[in-house]
């Protein structure tokens, strides 16, 4: 089988952060599949075909980027961020296990990107600094049960927490739910960042503390870091305050 898949991240938005690497895979391919927002974000090629689809079409778009590459093709599919984070990576990754024996003699590379994790954490400091956990707060493919029992857990344990699909049309009301429930376990001061469309021209970043998180906007575009009881802010007259969470636990460097 000569054909060739790609599953490429393209950063936060921004054409500066996407790598060397997905640039090459990029102009290499036959042919690009993706979610028509991230799409968009792909400069067109000559004899290049795109093949746009729906955010929620993630196994629909995996098997059709697979099939077309098992015809001998060379074949992108891209993910905003890093694709093996929330997004088209395990896609693929299960459409090979679950489909025909050919698949899995397909040639496939995994591109990474900076995901929004790290471009929000690079803008205001550094949150992640000590032990951290990635959550997503939609339930359309877990129970939301689940994710409250993984956000007792993660708060309980000290882990800072970076929240990835906070809030969306269908889903209005879990993010103030989950921030009712860290308030069970954090002190109110607890610091967190919210950073939109980090990068792009509507990047809007702020910090609040967790007694007023709550009250902030969020959508899709959102990722939120929630602090541990160890995370610090460094106030800074006329500029975004620094954020982070010290290397060494509290009683390690008392």
């Amino acid at each position: 089988m000569s054909g060739h898949l790609a599953v490429i991240g393209l950063g936060p938005g921004d054409a500066s952060c996407l790598t060397p690497e997905a640039n090459a895979a990029l102009t290499k391919a036959d042919a690009v599949y993706g979610y028509a927002t991230y799409l968009e974000r792909v400069p067109a090629r000559a004899n290049q075909a795109r093949h746009a689809s729906d955010n929620r079409e993630e196994s629909e778009r995996a098997a059709a980027a697979l099939k077309h590459a098992s015809l001998g093709a060379r074949v992108a599919i891209v993910s905003g961020g890093d694709p093996g984070v929330f997004a088209m990576a395990a896609a693929v990754c299960e459409e090979i296990e679950a489909g025909p024996e050919n698949l899995r003699a397909l040639d496939v590379t995994i591109v990474p990107g900076i995901t929004a994790m790290l471009a929000v954490a690079a803008r205001i400091g550094a949150p992640l600094g000590h032990d951290f956990c990635v959550l997503s707060l939609s339930d359309n493919l877990k129970p939301w049960e689940r994710i409250e029992r993984r956000l007792d857990a993660a708060a309980t344990a000290g882990f800072v927490m970076a929240l990835y699909n906070p809030v969306s049309r269908a889903r209005p009301w879990q993010f103030g739910a989950a921030i009712k429930r860290l308030r069970c376990h954090l002190p109110p001061a607890t610091p967190v960042v919210f950073g939109r469309a980090v990068t792009r021209q509507s990047e809007q970043i702020s910090v609040v503390t967790l007694e007023r998180a709550e009250a902030v906007e969020a959508d899709m575009a959102t990722l939120v870091i929630v602090g541990s009881r160890e995370t610090r802010v460094i106030a800074r007259p006329g500029k975004l305050p620094l954020v982070y969470t010290p290397r060494a636990a509290a009683e390690v460097s008392a």
